[in-house]
């Protein structure tokens, strides 16, 4: 700018020196009028002056509209550029804001995902879904507990290839069930009954995507029916025993009068029939006794017990004098109960006593005793005869014998001190394939 103004000086410095030299030329050369000549230069001056101000004054608004424009245009760019830069400002705040709103809608996802799956895993009933090629998808803990499974080996499987039958049969036939009971075998060898419900697993469009099974495990509940309903015939019969005990014994105790009296003056060759009159009348009054005793509550004088010794007691006295029958006890470690030593004791060897009875020509008893699921369990296996199927439904009714002697109270009293002592009794046999006594008492804790 300084340069600019500076050569602007030089040039009308030298527009006027020029001026005012054309001017004394002028003068010299007009002789009539001195002052007319100067006024000439004057004004030729003057003009000079004029022209290079004007001059001057067009390029500077030149100057100053260039620079305006120069700058109108700086400014629109400027403004394009502040524009898109707070643009891209905004745009990373809201990057941001979206990565925040992700991680969060993630963790939320997460935390929803973890609640879910604790729900599932706390919840006491068992819980397995399966895809619609039939295999595992997830086991919960309960399941896990009551199946006697492991989620780790399960998982990924085929439905058949991990449970058997019933179990198997639901998906076979491809139906839900609601509320069914099921009695199933675990993998560990407890027998216990589930409680079953199956539903369709669907997506969120409404697709089928595989099945649901939730199930409990009603084994407590079924032993505890069973308890009801014995105590219940017990009860009936304790009644109905105790009004026809006292009618028979009347009656029985004038027959038994009236013999006595018979055999004292009886001839001696029928002297025979009275004293088997005497006889049956003694029967009776045994069955009478034994049906009154057996009917009658029990109370248990429970106390500790290793059953390892109670087991090895028993079975030496029911079976030590056959050498026929090879005796064979599982037990790795000692199992403790508490419980009623002379019943439980009495239970044993009549269960010990049949097993030996069975096999007349000799064979093999074995008794496995273990503890699962704080529970006791005794497993008795022989090799004899077998029950019939049409006669092990009714083994543990009372009364009921398939054996010339006796009168058929033997495996129900064995039935009453088990379900007395809170556990189950079960029995499994095939005719000519030997029979297995499975007994389960709550264990000592």
């Amino acid at each position: 700018m300084h340069d600019r103004s500076f050569i602007r000086i030089v040039t009308i410095a030298l527009f006027v020196l020029v001026g005012s030299f054309i001017g004394v030329l002028l003068v010299q050369a007009m002789e009539d009028n001195s002052t007319q000549y100067v006024w000439g230069a004057g004004g030729i001056t003057l003009i000079v002056v004029l022209i290079v101000s004007a001059r001057a004054y067009i390029r500077r608004g030149r100057n100053i509209m260039d620079t305006t424009g120069a700058g109108k245009e700086g400014s629109e760019v400027g403004f394009v550029v502040d524009t898109f830069h707070d643009l891209m400002a905004k745009l990373k705040e809201k990057e941001k804001e979206l990565e925040t709103l992700k991680v969060f809608a993630e963790e939320k996802a997460t935390r929803m995902e973890a609640y879910n799956e604790n729900i599932l895993q706390s919840v006491p009933s068992g819980v397995m879904s399966v895809d619609n090629s039939v295999r595992i998808k997830s086991i919960n803990q309960a399941a896990e507990k009551i199946l006697g499974i492991h989620a780790e080996g399960t998982i990924g499987k085929r439905f058949g290839e991990v449970f058997r039958e019933p179990l198997a049969m639901l998906l076979n036939e491809d139906t839900t069930v609601s509320r069914a009971e099921y009695p199933y075998i675990t993998d560990d060898r407890r027998h216990i009954w589930l409680g079953i419900t199956t539903s369709q697993l669907k997506n969120t469009a409404g697709e089928k995507i595989g099945l649901i099974f939730v199930f409990t495990d009603l084994t407590d509940i079924k032993a505890l029916q069973s308890q009801v309903e014995l105590q219940q015939r017990l009860s009936q019969l304790g009644e109905m025993s105790a009004g026809i005990s006292h009618e028979l014994r009347n009656s029985m105790s004038v027959i038994s009068g009236y013999a006595k009296l018979l055999s004292k003056k009886v001839e001696a060759s029928n002297k025979g029939t009275v004293d088997a009159i005497q006889s049956e009348i003694a029967v009776m009054d045994k069955i009478i006794s034994e049906l009154l005793a057996f009917a009658k509550p029990t109370f248990l004088n429970r106390e500790h017990m290793v059953l390892n010794d109670v087991i090895m007691g028993t079975i030496e006295t029911a079976a030590g004098s056959h050498p026929s029958i090879a005796v064979k006890i599982n037990a790795a470690v000692p199992v403790s109960v508490k419980a009623d030593k002379v019943l439980l004791r009495q239970a044993l060897t009549n269960l010990f006593v049949n097993a030996v009875e069975a096999m007349p020509q000799g064979g093999s008893l074995e008794i496995d005793l273990g503890s699962r699921h704080s529970k006791a369990e005794i497993i008795i296996r022989d090799t004899g005869a077998g029950i019939p199927e049409d006669v092990i439904q009714k083994i543990f009714l009372p009364f009921y014998t398939t054996k010339q002697e006796g009168i058929g109270l033997g495996l129900a009293l064995v039935q009453k001190i088990i379900v007395s002592h809170g556990g189950t009794i079960e029995v499994e046999s095939k005719e000519g394939e030997g029979s297995v006594f499975r007994i389960v008492l709550p264990a000592e804790t």
